[in-house]
């Protein structure tokens, strides 16, 4: 019973250190640069 807990707490563990580790992709960099310029101009602009 005792292992059941600690294979159960140590899956969930993982399980949350996977998750909140996830980097950002390629795509989602671009995206980010691209709204960063458009904001940039935008305030040029004005």
């Amino acid at each position: 019973m005792k292992k059941l807990a600690h294979t159960f707490i140590l899956l969930f563990s993982v399980s949350l250190l996977l998750t909140g580790c996830r980097e950002e992709s390629t795509g989602e960099k671009v995206e980010d640069a691209v709204e960063n310029v458009a904001d940039d101009v935008e305030d040029a602009v004005d």
